[in-house]
């Protein structure tokens, strides 16, 4: 049986049912979803690619529930099993609130609602599991008191973005930024509905899973050029569920356009590969089949081992065991990629780290500070 491995997961999706957003809603919200029926507008045009869904088929609750919407299930298949010492919840308000296309104020109720419900039923029950703001960011004042409203609350750790049709480094969302960063909070950007084509479908689920990443390179590029980092530079951003392994592609194209086009932008006083390895960090799920030796490649490219953190992507189809989706690393760089970069880039994540030791699951807490 794998040995367990102290990992803090950085992307793990629970899910909440209507039903139990009620309690958590005032009216008139709470009478458009129990007496009208009302659902999230939904767009994807595709077949889904399992037999459960977008999810894998062993993660359904036994008592027919959708996978991630039972804790004590999770706390079985996941938390305990695998070994996690910390885990982020990133939701699974599907659209989130922040891609809904009309009926802005439902968005925000939806998104005060569900963190009430989040911090109740998932944050204070596990002391291992951290949350995410959701946020109506279509109304940006909205969204400001709303980060102002939980954002102190000592286990939640970053504001929640779709990457949808919104550029977010636009400097209209800037007080959404500012008011993270005054709560000690990061920004973490998660694909959503359509990712890709600025708003339009490819033909298949293959090429829009395929072309995940690019959307992913646009919001990176964004917020970099626009100067975000510059402006808040207690900011961090956590990409997640978009893999790691373009991220020297970028950092080389956008170091050549600074070098040819910096007039453009002259707030930016870095090369846009120094900001990334400061400011950006990548989660490794959907992570590509890689042996040591191009794994190791790939982190040499980027000339840093702390911009990659693990995640499972629990409950999805295409989940990440950390017992089989990375090469076998060295010590050192493991506890990096599990448990470390993850816990020094989020400041609200205990630093009581176990470290590795070649041949064993845990040792003794090394007791060394953050670097």
């Amino acid at each position: 049986m794998p040995k367990k491995i102290p990992l803090v997961d950085t992307d793990i999706h629970e899910r909440v049912e209507y039903e139990e957003l009620l309690e958590y809603l005032d009216e008139p919200f709470k009478h458009y979803i129990q007496n009208c029926h009302w659902i999230q507008e939904k767009h994807m045009p595709y077949t889904q690619p399992s037999i459960a869904g977008v999810d894998r088929a062993d993660a359904v609750i036994p008592d027919g529930r959708p996978a991630g919407s039972d804790l004590s299930f999770m706390q079985e298949q996941l938390l305990d099993d695998v070994g996690h010492e910390f885990g982020i919840l990133t939701g699974a308000l599907d659209p989130s609130p922040s891609s809904m296309h009309g009926w802005h104020e439902m968005a925000a109720a939806l998104a005060s609602a569900y963190n009430n419900w989040q911090i109740d039923k998932w944050l204070d029950k596990d002391e291992r599991l951290y949350g995410s703001v959701h946020v109506a960011a279509q109304d940006r004042d909205e969204a400001v008191k709303e980060i102002e409203r939980v954002g102190d609350h000592p286990k939640m750790v970053q504001v929640l973005l779709p990457i949808d049709d919104i550029m977010w480094g636009d400097p209209y969302y800037h007080p959404i930024f500012e008011a993270a960063e005054k709560h000690s909070l990061m920004i973490g950007m998660h694909h959503n509905e359509p990712p890709v084509y600025y708003g339009r479908w490819p033909r298949y689920f293959i090429e829009w899973h395929t072309l995940i990443p690019t959307a992913h390179m646009k919001q990176v590029t964004n917020m970099i050029f626009n100067g975000v980092f510059e402006k808040f530079p207690k900011l961090g951003l956590m990409m997640i569920e978009g893999g790691f392994t373009f991220i020297p592609h970028m950092m080389w194209k956008m170091d050549q356009q600074y070098r040819d086009l910096r007039h453009e932008v002259p707030w930016l006083k870095r090369k846009p590969s120094d900001i990334m390895k400061e400011h950006v960090r990548f989660c490794t799920q959907p992570s590509e089949e890689l042996n040591k030796k191009d794994f190791m490649s790939l982190i040499e490219q980027m000339g840093t081992e702390e911009m990659i953190c693990f995640a499972t992507d629990y409950p999805h189809w295409d989940y990440d065991s950390p017992h089989r989706a990375l090469p076998n690393l060295d010590a050192g760089l493991k506890e990096k990629i599990y448990s470390e970069n993850a816990k020094n880039f989020y400041p609200k994540i205990p630093d009581t780290r176990e470290g590795y030791d070649e041949g064993t699951s845990r040792v003794s807490n090394s007791g060394h500070q953050a670097g």
